[in-house]
C-alpha cells in the first residue's frame, strides 16, 4: 500500500479526570516535520509523541493538536496546610511587632498565601497513560485515512501508465507508415531538383534519416519505466521518491521523442505524453 502525506484524523477520550481531544493533520513536505501544541502540564509527553510518529511515518509536516479540560470535581476538597499556616500568622505578628503596628491579620490573605490551601493533585500518570492510548488510536487512524488517500491515487497513476502505454504502441505501429512517408518525400525532392542518384546513394540518404528519426529506443525506455513503476506502486511503503524519479526519467524520454518528430501524430503523442506525466507528478508531489 502507499500512502497519502495529506490526512486527518481526529479523537475525542473522556474519563473521571476530565476530556480531551487529539487532533492530527498534515500535508506533503520533503522530509517528516512535527509540531505540537498542548497544554504545558503535558509538554512532557512530546518526546514520546515524537518518536510515535518517527516510528510509523516517514515524509510530511504533521501537526498535532492537544486539547485538554480537566474534570474540577475530580480535585477533591480544599484542606489546609496547618505548618504553613501557622508560619505565615507567625511571620505576619513578627513583622507587626517590628513596625509597631497592630491590626488585625485577614484571614483571606494568609489564605492566599502560597501553599497555605492545598487541593489533591490529580494522578497525572494515569491521565498520560489515557492520553497516549488516546494518541494511539488518533495515529491508527489517520494512518488508515493517509492509506485510502494513497489507494486513490494509485488508481489515478496506473490509469496514467496505462495511457502512455497506448500511445507508445500508437507511435510504434506508425513507424513504418512514416519510414515509408520519409522515403517516398525523399525520392520526390530529389525528383523536383532534378537531381540523379544512384540507389545506393539513395538508400544511404534514407538510412541517415531514418537513424534522425527512430524512437524505436525511447519507446522501449517508456514501456519499461511503464513496467518499472508499476512495481514501485505495487511494492508499496514510503516510495515517493522512487516515483518521483520515474517521473523524470518519463519526461527525458518524451522530450526525446519529441524532439525527433517528423509527423504530426508523432508530436501529438509527444504532447499527450508530457500531459499525461505532469498529471502523475502532481499526484506523486502528495505520496509518501
Amino acid at each position: 500500500m502507499i500512502y497519502s502525506m495529506t490526512a486527518y484524523a481526529r479523537k475525542e477520550v473522556k474519563n473521571d479526570w476530565g476530556s480531551a481531544v487529539w487532533e492530527i493533520r498534515s500535508v506533503n513536505q520533503r522530509y517528516l516535520e512535527t509540531y505540537f501544541r498542548m497544554p504545558e502540564q503535558l509538554r512532557s509527553l512530546e518526546p514520546v509523541l515524537r518518536d510515535r510518529f518517527r516510528k510509523r511515518l516517514a515524509r510530511g509536516k504533521v501537526e498535532c493538536n492537544l486539547r485538554f479540560e480537566a474534570n474540577p470535581a475530580a480535585q477533591g476538597e480544599l484542606t489546609i496546610n496547618d505548618s504553613m499556616a501557622k508560619q505565615v500568622v507567625y511571620a505576619a505578628n513578627q513583622i507587626m511587632q517590628l513596625t509597631g503596628e497592630e491590626s488585625r491579620i485577614n484571614p483571606f490573605q494568609v489564605m492566599q498565601w502560597p501553599g497555605v490551601m492545598e487541593t489533591p493533585e490529580q494522578d497525572m500518570d494515569a491521565v498520560k497513560q489515557d492520553l497516549l492510548a488516546a494518541f494511539d488510536e488518533a495515529l491508527s487512524e489517520f494512518i488508515e485515512a493517509r492509506g485510502r488517500e494513497g489507494d486513490n491515487m494509485k488508481s489515478l497513476i496506473e490509469q496514467r501508465l496505462e495511457a502512455i502505454s497506448s500511445e507508445v504502441v500508437k507511435v510504434r505501429a506508425r513507424m513504418p507508415e512514416i519510414i515509408s512517408w520519409q522515403r517516398e518525400r525523399l525520392i520526390s525532392k530529389f525528383e523536383e531538383a532534378k537531381i540523379e542518384l544512384d540507389s545506393s546513394r539513395v538508400e544511404q540518404e534514407l538510412i541517415i534519416l531514418a537513424q534522425k528519426s527512430d524512437v524505436a529506443e525511447e519507446l522501449d525506455r517508456l514501456d519499461s519505466h511503464v513496467k518499472e513503476t508499476t512495481n514501485i506502486l505495487q511494492k508499496g511503503g514510503s516510495v515517493g521518491r522512487r516515483l518521483d524519479f520515474m517521473m523524470q526519467e518519463f519526461n527525458r524520454e518524451s522530450n526525446t521523442l519529441a524532439s525527433k518528430s517528423i509527423s504530426t501524430d508523432v508530436t501529438a503523442s509527444g504532447v499527450e505524453l508530457k500531459v499525461l506525466i505532469e498529471q502523475m507528478r502532481e499526484q506523486i508531489q502528495n505520496i509518501e
